[in-house]
């Protein structure tokens, strides 16, 4: 299990570089990517915006299987305790131990909706688990009108028998699609308390053209609560016709996100053909998707207008092409 932390390892890396108005202009040294761009007309907006060079860290890793056994992991987290929180897609909850033990299924949690890459996803553990022993999980949710991401809490009963009891739904994705792709779902606890969860567009058209609206939580950073409240400082709190929990707009698939040791949120985002995102999402901005992007459709046709840059929307701080899929 310690090689799925190595993306989220990548991702906190980069997250130490600049803010995106102050890009690295220093491109010494051979690009790490080799391969040709889908792309290649497309130009960066600055340099070092992609096919940066290699960073010699210092940092030596080694590999270890933890455990075996598992069916299409997806989310982990740790306990204070070291013990290890696994989700498996299909819709189970494990405790790993430090001897690599695997629990019994946990018990409690609602049904998940496991068609495509939908299904179990993310968990995460409350910062203040030692004292009120909650934990939260992302899953995909069937419903009228389709499916959605969906996040909850419930607290953790360890044990030869593991179970959650009170669980409550503290958020879901509205409204819900038709689709069986791109659900985001990474959860990610802010310094503050605050809880970000990440959304995809669905992969339907439908759904792409809803990551640029604000009436919508498609393709979208999420931040509430740890009880799924609104917080009164959200950008849209009060504005007619946008939804209060929407931290940023203009994603397509949020896969990986990490706070830096500033305490800032990171993302990555998957692009279709090329375009894969590091961004930092702040509040209110717009990150483009599927206005401007780096990448094409899987045809090898133009996405939109086939533009990279457009006023008032954010560039990313990095892309990749071709993709490289980071998760963590």
């Amino acid at each position: 299990m310690q090689t799925r932390l190595l993306p989220l390892i990548a991702l906190a890396l980069c997250a130490c570089g600049p803010a995106p108005d102050a890009p690295v202009q220093d491109a010494s040294g051979a690009p790490v990517e080799t391969r040709p761009a889908n792309t290649p007309d497309q130009k960066p907006a600055f340099a070092g915006q992609t096919r940066a060079p290699g960073q010699a860290l210092g940092v030596a890793y080694s590999v270890e299987t933890v455990v075996s056994g598992l069916d299409h992991p997806w989310g982990l987290a740790f306990l204070p305790d070291g013990t290890r929180l696994v989700t498996e897609r299909a819709g189970r909850l494990r405790l790993v131990g430090a001897d690599g033990k695997l629990s019994m299924p946990v018990a409690g949690l609602p049904a998940v909706d496991a068609d495509g890459q939908g299904g179990l996803l993310d968990v995460a553990v409350d910062p203040n688990f030692a004292s009120n022993g909650l934990i939260y999980w992302t899953y995909a949710e069937a419903g009228t009108g389709g499916n959605g991401t969906a996040a909850a809490r419930g607290k953790l009963v360890s044990g030869s028998a593991p179970r959650v009891e009170g669980v409550q739904v503290i958020w879901r994705q509205a409204p819900k699609l038709n689709s069986s792709l791109h659900f985001g779902s990474r959860l990610v606890f802010a310094p503050d308390g605050k809880l970000f969860i990440t959304t995809g567009d669905r992969s339907i058209l439908e759904g792409r053209m809803q990551a640029q609206r604000l009436d919508g939580a498609i393709g979208k950073v999420i931040r509430i609560n740890a009880d799924g409240s609104i917080p009164a400082d959200n950008p849209h709190v009060g504005k007619a016709g946008a939804r209060p929990e929407i931290w940023s707009a203009g994603h397509r698939n949020l896969q990986a996100a990490a706070l830096d040791p500033s305490g800032r949120l990171w993302t990555v985002e998957h692009g279709a053909k090329g375009g894969d995102e590091l961004n930092r999402p702040e509040p209110g901005k717009d990150y483009g998707w599927p206005t401007i992007t780096y990448g094409e459709e899987y045809s090898g046709r133009p996405i939109g207008d086939g533009v990279t840059a457009k006023a008032g929307l954010e560039q990313p701080v990095y892309y990749w092409d071709p993709v490289i899929a980071p998760s963590g």
